[in-house]
């Protein structure tokens, strides 16, 4: 399973991420960040494929995508 953090110091609300994750993990939430902007929510991260589209395109680096270890 994979650990997707958003960094809301970087997030610039551009939802670049809710555009190209194949499996819609990302959701438009209501919180807002320092900027004003309203940052993604991650939703069904047991869902990520584990691709990191979101953390390779997102323009401010605020995405980071790690697989969690095993236990």
């Amino acid at each position: 399973m994979a650990m997707i953090t958003v960094d809301k110091a970087c997030c610039k609300g551009c939802d670049i991420c809710l555009t190209v994750c194949p499996k819609k993990i990302f959701i438009h939430s209501k919180k807002r960040n320092n900027y004003g902007t309203n940052m993604p929510d991650i939703l069904g991260a047991e869902n990520c494929i584990l691709c990191r589209m979101c953390e390779r395109l997102c323009p401010d680096g605020a995405i980071n995508v790690e697989e969690e270890a095993d236990t």
